[in-house]
């Protein structure tokens, strides 16, 4: 006869002791999952896991990300960031504000947030903006970062040339008054040919555009 509390060789352990094994397993298992997925979650939400790069200018002002996977596979990083409520459009980061500001103040604002005016450098961008300012608040014309120091000499703000035959103006734009020397993306426009030149110191929404941040 077996002592009290020892189990002889081939007889099954109490299900007591059963139910505490498994417990213990199941424990360590989510503990395990939960700190993986933190450190995931870190790495996506918060995109400084690669301390050998300088942080942008755009990093070092938000503290809030949303990252998608957006890079072809076999390349050491694979997500495209961008500040939470910004929008993204291949490698770019937009901004559309909800609030009004004359065309300067437009720039020192998207400047502040690491970013600037937007500059438009393709087709597919327009498209892609034009379907962005139609959304959801309503909203008329978008501050652009393209303006014009003497009377039909445009330039973008980032000094990208200006090319005429790549512009979307609308139909009789822009004008030849010399006080209208700023362009806005006027929503209830045609959907491609939208560009209005105004008076920079009217009040607008503005679009700021910056470089997804790569993680």
């Amino acid at each position: 006869m077996n002592r009290q509390g020892r189990v002889s060789p081939g007889t099954a352990a109490p299900a007591e002791e059963r139910s505490c094994s498994w417990l213990n397993i199941w424990v360590f298992l989510t503990f395990a999952l939960v700190i993986k997925a933190a450190l995931v979650t870190i790495c996506l939400v918060v995109p400084f896991c690669h301390s050998s790069d300088q942080p942008t200018a755009l990093q070092q002002q938000f503290s809030e990300w949303k990252c998608d996977s957006a890079l072809p596979k076999g390349t050491d990083r694979g997500w495209l960031c961008c500040p939470k409520g910004w929008r993204r459009f291949q490698r770019s980061c937009y901004f559309l504000s909800t609030d009004k500001m004359a065309w300067a103040e437009s720039e020192q604002n998207c400047t502040g947030m690491g970013s600037q005016l937007v500059v438009i450098n393709s087709k597919a961008e327009q498209v892609f903006l034009s379907e962005q300012i139609k959304r959801e608040p309503k909203r008329e014309n978008f501050h652009i970062g393209l303006f014009a120091e003497k009377v039909g000499q445009w330039q973008w703000v980032d000094k990208t040339p200006y090319n005429v035959t790549a512009a979307f103006w609308r139909r009789g734009e822009p004008s030849e008054s010399p006080d209208e020397n700023c362009t806005v993306m006027h929503v209830p426009g045609e959907p491609l040919n939208n560009w209005h030149d105004v008076r920079s110191d009217l009040l607008h929404h503005r679009i700021c555009k910056a470089a997804a941040v790569t993680v």
